[in-house]
């Protein structure tokens, strides 16, 4: 009795902590930023947001997120099935490679992409002959936020595909379906839901990355500033309202994406 009664304690101190944490540090972050971007009326956060600059910044986030999202989709999927279904030479040297940008921080990975395609870097010469621009460019900016995302794919749907097995896949090629019937009718059914999951995850990543793409940008305004660059802007100009007004943006993005990632969960726990 006595010990049921201090597991209760336990319990519920524990999940106040954890209450209290959550309040802290994520709920009254959100809730300043969205009451500190109205504190001077709709106004000013409309002329904001509507500002030619910020649009060009949302543009340029997402166009860089839908392109991520398509090329770490399908490498995430290829990658997945090569390494989960067929036995190779170096299949962990590869799976350790997927993981580096997990421990590389986003800026050196942006400073890697300087010294490849930068003025000074090796690819220089070739890029100024076919009079292409990487860095400073479009191009800089979507390569270094598919660099930074495109291992969260290919960590979802890994595990579930090795949990999976082989067997289904080797009986339905025995009986001569094709590679492609094989995947559509067996292989995704079963991880739809962490493909979905990991697309969502992708997606949050690429919208919010921050270091690499500052590293490779040049913070050009209309050109090559993403929204988080943009914010950064905004407030080191002391345009406090404006910055936050902007950051409202990613903040509803944010939670949109959270509500389709906690649906997705359930789906997966469901079928689990």
């Amino acid at each position: 009795m006595v010990q049921d009664k201090g597991n209760k304690i336990a319990k519920y101190i524990l999940i106040g902590l954890g209450a209290l944490f959550i309040i802290v540090m994520l709920v009254i972050p959100l809730v300043t930023v969205l009451s500190y971007s109205l504190r001077e009326g709709w106004k000013v956060f409309y002329d904001a947001i509507s500002d030619p600059y910020a649009i060009d910044a949302l543009k340029l986030t997402l166009l860089a997120t839908v392109v991520t999202l398509i090329v770490n989709t399908f490498f995430g999927i290829f990658a997945s099935w090569g390494l989960t279904k067929f036995k190779f030479k170096g299949k962990q040297i590869i799976t350790t490679l997927i993981d580096i940008p997990f421990s590389i921080s986003p800026v050196i990975a942006g400073l890697v992409f300087i010294l490849v395609f930068g003025r000074i870097g090796w690819a220089s010469p070739f890029l100024s002959a076919h009079h292409l621009k990487i860095v400073f460019a479009v191009p800089g900016i979507i390569l270094a936020t598919i660099f930074v995302t495109f291992p969260f794919v290919s960590r979802e749907l890994i595990p579930l595909m090795q949990s999976q097995g082989n067997e289904e896949e080797e009986a339905a090629a025995l009986m001569g379906a094709s590679w492609l019937r094989i995947y559509r009718k067996i292989t995704l059914p079963h991880i739809k839901w962490g493909l979905l999951y990991g697309v969502i995850l992708c997606t949050a990543r690429a919208m919010g990355e921050f270091g690499a793409v500052s590293v490779v940008s040049g913070h050009l305004r209309g050109k090559t500033n993403t929204l988080p660059l943009h914010v950064e802007i905004l407030f080191n100009e002391f345009h406090l309202t404006a910055a936050f007004a902007v950051s409202s943006i990613l903040v509803v993005m944010a939670i949109i994406i959270l509500v389709l990632r906690n649906i997705v969960e359930v789906r997966v726990k469901k079928e689990e």
